[in-house]
């Protein structure tokens, strides 16, 4: 007969600390957003329940659809830029010996820089008196203003964004690459496999677990840039950097229109819920028909 394993109950204790911590950092704040979404807050002693009025006046906002489409382009162009360019960057770097560890703090050091530190660099950088960037191009006859023009601010903002988080995933590639054993790279060089097709089809296949978490990471942080935008351009010029992180603070502190801005961060929480639950599946999907194709050929 064999013995029946008992059960200790007791176990659920061990993690009693971090059910705390998820109640008190998080669930606790979204139940007090929840809160104010319904209600229009007169005074903190009058508030007034309104439903579901303010979901419909923020879905009705202009201001808010414009900064949905350009957080849509800005977090589509991130992605488009820095994964291809951190899968480039992983496959330059050399394996092994003391170059590969040089390179590797080399390559992690913007990722040390504070965000408000990284808007000010960039926004003396892109200085035509001053800046390394704004001088060279006025020196090659070259218009560049990245506060008077709004093409030159988002492009500035995103060549920023990229500077800053494509390291990151350089060095998540770098590590997936690593993990890939070195009998498939043996294979593959008795079969005599080009460079194009050991990527094609050991390096990018064994980077599919490695690239979704990439891909989520940078459209999540992307999708809540604030800082970075705010210090170089402050959202401007007119609204060409408002993005959706800078809207919401916008109505809850500067307007303090607290029951439309807690409206707003709740639409702002599942449209990421969302675009992410999309990614995630589209990648999931792509890496299956990849796996299934490599294996009927």
């Amino acid at each position: 007969m064999s013995a029946i394993k008992p059960v200790n109950q007791k176990a659920w204790l061990l993690i009693l600390p971090v059910i705390l911590c998820v109640a008190f950092s998080a669930i606790l704040p979204l139940m007090t957003v929840v809160n104010y979404s319904v209600q229009d807050i007169i005074s903190p002693e009058r508030r007034v329940f309104v439903g579901t009025e303010w979901f419909k006046s923020v879905m009705r906002d202009d201001d808010l659809q414009g900064a949905l489409l350009r957080q849509m382009g800005f977090s589509l162009s991130v992605l488009l830029v820095e994964i291809p360019l951190g899968i480039a960057l992983a496959l330059s770097m050399p394996a092994t010996g003391w170059r590969s560890s040089a390179v590797l703090v080399t390559v992690a050091i913007s990722l040390l820089i504070p965000w408000n530190v990284v808007g000010t660099i960039w926004q003396i950088y892109g200085r035509t008196d001053i800046g390394l960037l704004g001088a060279t191009l006025a020196a090659l006859g070259i218009e560049y203003s990245y506060t008077g023009n709004a093409t030159h601010a988002w492009l500035t903002v995103l060549v920023m964004d990229v500077w800053h988080w494509t390291p990151l995933v350089a060095l998540l590639c770098y590590a997936g690459l690593r993990a890939i054993p070195d009998a498939y790279y043996q294979a593959a060089r008795i079969d005599g496999a080009s460079k194009l097709a050991v990527f094609r089809y050991i390096q990018l296949p064994k980077l599919r677990g490695v690239l979704m978490i990439a891909v989520l990471l940078r459209f999540m942080d992307s999708f809540m840039i604030y800082t970075e935008p705010f210090v170089l351009t402050g959202g401007g010029p007119g609204n060409a950097t408002t993005f959706l992180s800078q809207y919401l603070t916008q109505k809850a502190v500067g307007q303090f229109d607290l029951g439309p801005a807690a409206a707003f961060s709740l639409i702002y929480f599942l449209i990421i819920l969302l675009l992410c639950f999309i990614l995630y599946n589209w990648m999931q999907r792509v890496g299956t028909q990849d796996a299934s194709e490599a294996g009927h050929g």
